[in-house]
């Protein structure tokens, strides 16, 4: 219909993005399937890598993966605790 939506947001200064696109475009998807609208699940597909990105843990050198447990911290508390 000629419309368009801008999602922005701060960027992350961190080079552990491996993963990010293929997250960001499962995250979309899982929100078509539980029914949501094409915008609110590229929203929530969005906030959700974004906390993936900026929770990343790094193990050892190179570029490291996003964080897809970062949630879990959150609600749960760090898994090795």
């Amino acid at each position: 219909e000629g419309n368009a939506t801008w999602f922005e947001g701060a960027r992350i200064d961190t080079p552990h993005t491996h993963g990010s696109g293929c997250t960001f475009s499962a995250a979309i998807a899982a929100g078509l399937a539980r029914g949501l609208g094409v915008e609110q699940a590229v929203q929530k597909a969005k906030e959700y890598i974004t906390g993936a990105i900026a929770q990343g843990q790094v193990f050892g050198h190179g570029i490291n993966p996003v964080n897809h447990f970062w949630l879990v911290d959150k609600h749960f508390g760090k898994l090795n605790d």
